[in-house]
């Protein structure tokens, strides 16, 4: 979501082409037992958003900076000038954009009480929970107690309904669990990221989670912090970090494709580490308060009962 990466436009452009090895999800052997990864637990962060990739394309980034650097995450403006973007998509990025110049929040699912679809749900959430069954992989998430359901070594079904939140199949493939998801609706507002790039029902994510070494964790947790801002307990949500007794961190690595509204693929991380305490409940509900904006809503109001 970071924004100001020199090399990251010319990749995009020059990989173009999306990859058709992305676009089957063949159903793979079983892993023996003892090879798959532990991922049990709950996994924290102090940041949203994305963290850019090493090399390729990485999210779009925010226009509105504070005066460290980090994107402002209170005032979100995409940049709808990204060569990546088609022109139905910049054009939905740059009228979303006017709404952060205004300082005011745009409608997304976050604030509109709706479903996170993939990988909104990962770029806008803060902690989760992966739980690893016999068939079937669950990945539970801090706000909304929203739940993914990932049916392992299978494949997606040829006649698909679109849904909230996709048609999830995943294997492992060594010390990583891959997953591919398609179907996914475009409800009321489809974005792929809090800067609102807009999806179409071609989009395709593939999500890989696997577990990275301490050290590593924190650099790249505090690489994520400088690009996006640190929101620990934004809101009352309470997220901090077990920073005395860390052993490994979770990282999930996400590429995008979308023919329908993108030219070319992008990619981006999340690094998780082990909270400090467990999760608070955060559960969106319909009000006139405005908790992301610390105002009421303007609603229509009579100075005397009309009856």
């Amino acid at each position: 979501m970071a924004g100001g990466i020199p090399d990251r436009r010319a990749s995009a452009l020059i990989a173009g082409v999306f990859s058709a090895t992305m676009l089957v999800s063949p159903a793979l052997p079983a892993s023996p037992k003892d090879s798959i990864p532990d991922f049990s637990g709950f996994w924290a962060r102090t940041s949203l958003g994305f963290e850019s990739p090493a090399a390729g394309h990485g999210p779009l980034g925010n226009l509105n900076h504070r005066a460290n650097g980090a994107s402002n995450l209170s005032l979100l403006a995409g940049d709808d000038k990204d060569p990546i973007l088609k022109p139905q998509a910049a054009e939905v990025v740059r009228r979303l954009a006017e709404w952060g110049r205004r300082n005011e929040a745009f409608p997304q699912p976050s604030n509109q009480c709706l479903p996170y679809p993939p990988p909104y749900i990962a770029s806008n959430n803060q902690e989760v929970e992966l739980i690893q069954l016999k068939d079937r992989v669950l990945i539970l998430t801090m706000f909304d107690h929203q739940i993914r359901r990932v049916r392992l070594n299978a494949q997606h079904p040829a006649e698909l309904t679109p849904s909230w939140y996709g048609d999830s199949v995943g294997h492992y493939e060594g010390d990583t669990l891959v997953i591919d998801t398609v179907g996914i609706k475009p409800g009321p507002y489809p974005m792929t990221d809090m800067m609102g790039t807009p999806f179409s029902r071609q989009l395709h994510v593939v999500e890989r989670f696997r577990l990275v070494d301490a050290a590593a964790a924190k650099a790249f947790a505090e690489r994520g912090e400088a690009e996006n801002g640190v929101v620990a307990g934004l809101n009352g949500d309470g997220v901090e970090i077990d920073t005395a007794h860390q052993d490994k961190g979770l990282q999930l690595t996400v590429v995008v494709e979308d023919p329908g509204m993108l030219n070319a693929s992008w990619s981006g991380t999340v690094t998780y580490r082990r909270p400090l305490l467990d999760w608070a409940e955060s559960v969106c509900a319909e009000n006139t308060r405005e908790y992301y904006a610390n105002r009421d809503t303007t609603i229509p109001h009579a100075d005397r009962p009309d009856f």
